[in-house]
């Protein structure tokens, strides 16, 4: 497939890492520790759409279009103005509704894709998706009167916890998946529960890194009292993709993908002579 084929994210190096952009109607993850730059990897991702006039759909579980607004203008990037010319839709909404919503024919959220056109999407953050799907209960297919319900309770059976995870990836599935049946390219951004690679990460496994196209991981590392930024794609499902693990900045006009850690020690563990040891530790933990 030629770069022409692309879906380009508009953010220098990161194409370049992806082969030349993401595959087109792909779900695409980006995995981070609070404010390493996710949202705005995903903002970039979407503005870079409007600019090449694909229409993107912002979905955030918790955040006002109002951030979204201040934000991107932070960059120069006028959302207010790309969704009054129909070009971008910041919609919040519940986990819950935006499944239901989804899974139905003809719900809010696919003829708003349909009336504008969409061909990005980006779901700010799919762990908040991931947390209510936990705490909701598999329907049931009948409910059995009052004075049974005593009896259902001791015999119905125990779900362990890989019927739990199985359940709960199947959620998740289906909620990508009907993503991508709209034809949009997705990206999706989660929350990672610690800052540096050597500390334990206590998250739940919805077994989202398997479900996903491509799965790109950002970090912070520490290299001489320095904090930088460190970005790799672990995973990109039918296309070559750089391996390298590369430094990354957020200027004045969002991220920008610079060099690969080159002959540094110490990265993530601080103790020298275990550079790919502390790699491994800091970025392939799944």
């Amino acid at each position: 497939m030629s770069s022409t084929d692309r879906v380009h994210t508009g953010i220098p190096g990161f194409d370049a890492m992806l082969d030349g952009g993401y595959l087109p109607k792909t779900t695409n993850l980006i995995e981070g520790p609070p404010g390493c730059g996710k949202s705005t990897l995903g903002m970039q991702f979407i503005y870079e759409g409007t600019q090449l006039g694909e229409p993107g759909i912002i979905i955030t579980f918790e955040e006002l279009p109002e951030s979204y607004y201040r934000d991107a203008a932070a960059f120069g990037w006028d959302f207010r103005r790309l969704e009054h010319s129909g070009l971008l839709k910041v919609i919040i909404t519940s986990p819950e509704v935006t499944k239901i919503d989804l899974e139905r024919t003809g719900g809010i959220l696919e003829r708003t894709m349909t009336e504008m056109g969409a061909k990005r999407i980006v779901v700010d953050s799919i762990t908040h998706f991931e947390a209510a799907m936990v705490d909701t209960p598999e329907p049931t297919s009948k409910i059995l009167p009052r004075k049974d319900a005593k009896a259902r309770q001791s015999s119905a059976p125990t779900c362990t916890a890989n019927e739990d995870t199985f359940a709960q990836r199947d959620r998740l599935y289906s909620f990508l998946n009907a993503l991508k049946r709209q034809g949009l390219t997705t990206l999706i951004t989660r929350e990672a529960m610690y800052l540096f690679g050597d500390e334990e990460e206590n998250q739940i496994d919805s077994g989202i890194h398997f479900i996903v196209d491509s799965y790109t991981m950002l970090r912070y590392v520490e290299i001489e009292s320095t904090v930088k930024r460190a970005i790799i794609v672990l995973k990109m499902r039918g296309s070559n993709h750089d391996r390298t693990i590369r430094q990354f900045e957020i200027g004045t006009d969002g991220l920008i993908v610079t060099q690969p850690f080159e002959g540094q020690e110490g990265i993530m563990s601080g103790i020298p002579q275990r550079m790919a040891a502390s790699f491994i530790k800091a970025f392939v933990r799944k």
